[in-house]
């Protein structure tokens, strides 16, 4: 599946991702937990080098929540473990790609070297444009908001949508035009809330291990399609 080069011009400059299905393709494979997380990771490089050919400026990975320290003591070490090696594996293409890599979310929990990695490849490549890749890691929306509040230096009478906006983690990128979340799961499970309030969402069957291009397209091609209002008519 292509995607006519006419098009491109209308699609979504970021686009977020809520990537669900990692647990459930492995024990559909009956294959280990972590092997689904892997099999996870190997999509987030196929999106990232189709969203280059696409020249979409923005990416988000929700890829740890706040609730997600609930699990296992093994999968969350396993899932520290992939972080890492991605983190390591992936810095020289994102150098060579000028690919911006950032992060958003409480790290506080993260083994040290996994933080220490994370804060190098986003100084390593702070300057670049040709891509902003964002994970979120550790994150709830939810928390966000309440800190971006908490941070303001200002009456509450007198607070403004732009206030908050400028006070989140996410302030330094456009919030989503598109969300696309897999594995049948149609909610937004505490991720970035006030950020897709005119976002488009866009739901699929497909867990996130057969996520492939081709549905990603599918999936550019479905918000090509509609026409967004912004609570317009």
């Amino acid at each position: 599946m292509s995607l006519d080069l006419n098009l491109q011009s209308q699609l979504p400059k970021h686009v977020a991702f809520i990537m669900d299905g990692n647990r459930r393709w492995a024990k559909k494979k009956k294959l280990k937990i972590i092997d689904g997380h892997k099999k996870g990771s190997e999509i987030v490089k196929k999106i990232v080098k189709k969203s280059l050919e696409f020249n979409i400026k923005y990416l988000t990975f929700f890829s740890f929540s706040t609730e997600n320290w609930n699990r296992s003591k093994d999968e969350i070490l396993n899932l520290q473990t992939l972080l890492s090696f991605y983190l390591d594996s992936e810095e020289e293409h994102f150098i060579k790609k000028k690919i911006k890599f950032s992060f958003i979310g409480e790290i506080d929990k993260f083994d040290d070297k996994i933080k220490s990695k994370l804060k190098n490849l986003q100084e390593l490549t702070r300057s670049f444009s040709k891509l902003h890749f964002t994970l979120a890691l550790s994150y709830g929306s939810r928390r966000e908001i309440v800190n971006s509040i908490k941070k303001i230096n200002k009456n509450l009478s007198l607070l403004t949508e732009e206030d908050i906006s400028k006070s989140l983690m996410t302030k330094n990128i456009p919030d989503p035009d598109l969300v696309i979340r897999t594995s049948g799961e149609m909610r937004l499970s505490n991720f970035l809330l006030w950020q897709v309030a005119y976002s488009e969402l866009y739901f699929t069957k497909t867990l996130w291990p057969e996520f492939n291009t081709q549905k990603y397209i599918l999936a550019l091609k479905n918000y090509i399609s509609r026409k967004r209002r912004f609570g317009g008519d």
